[in-house]
């Protein structure tokens, strides 16, 4: 293989597959049937114009059809008349439009087998024209289903996975981070209030214990009268509620 070959078949398929790439199968689809339109356009033209070419033959030969039977009935009527010479250019006149009623019968059976091919033709395209017409909406519909595929698996390929998976790992562990360290929150805030009343309840007991000592050392420290008190009562007294105005303090 000489070397300019191989050079052209390297050219060939590269633009080959230029052309390949650059091909949109619905622009492609619908210059396709376009072109078809137009075939069928042409071919219904030129069934028209065969349809009138034979309507004007078939006028023709109908016409010299006619122009034999009249040169045969002035044959006729010349040999009637003892006319025999001009009975004979009658016949002559009959046969040439006998030759030519002949040779356009001829040609109307030709052109009645081709216009039927052209009309054969002409419903063969427009059959065709429907089923790629349909053909082609689905076609259109399956590239646009494959390229909206194509597209979203490009997304998904350019998403890194793992490292989402990762992130949301990194959140959950975040998360549950800070929902534990809101409840030890709370939990310290609930033991430091119960500090708080267990504290003011202790206090309050030992106060108690500490007013009972006094009633008793107070009340059981001399014999004085029923219904009296003793000497000293009135400090008693003010103590007792200095201790009741701490108390009602804490």
């Amino acid at each position: 293989m000489g070397l300019f070959e191989r050079v052209g078949r390297i050219i060939k398929a590269n633009l080959n597959a230029l052309v390949s790439a650059a091909e949109d199968p619905e622009k492609i689809l619908n210059q396709t049937i376009e072109d078809m339109q137009e075939d069928l356009i042409q071919m219904r033209q030129s069934v028209a114009q065969a349809m009138a070419s034979q309507k004007r033959m078939e006028k023709q030969y109908e016409q010299a059809r006619q122009n034999v039977e009249e040169w045969q009935k002035r044959a006729e009527l010349a040999l009637r008349n003892n006319n025999e010479q001009l009975a004979r250019e009658a016949l002559m006149r009959k046969k040439t439009f006998a030759e030519t009623a002949a040779s356009m019968k001829k040609q109307l059976d030709e052109q009645n087998a081709q216009l039927l091919i052209l009309r054969d033709n002409m419903a063969k395209l427009e059959s065709k024209i429907a089923e790629a017409k349909t053909k082609k909406d689905m076609l259109i519909a399956r590239a646009r289903s494959a390229k909206a595929t194509e597209q979203i698996n490009q997304v998904i390929g350019k998403v890194n996975t793992s490292s989402a998976v990762a992130a949301f790992d990194r959140m959950e562990a975040k998360v549950e981070q800070l929902e534990a360290r809101s409840a030890a929150v709370a939990e310290l805030a609930t033991d430091s209030l119960e500090r708080q009343f267990l504290a003011l309840e202790g206090g309050s007991s030992g106060v108690d214990d500490e007013l009972a000592l006094l009633k008793a050392k107070v009340l059981g420290s001399g014999s004085t009268p029923s219904g009296s008190l003793p000497s000293g009562s009135s400090a008693v007294d003010e103590e007792l509620e200095d201790l009741k105005r701490s108390i009602d303090q804490i």
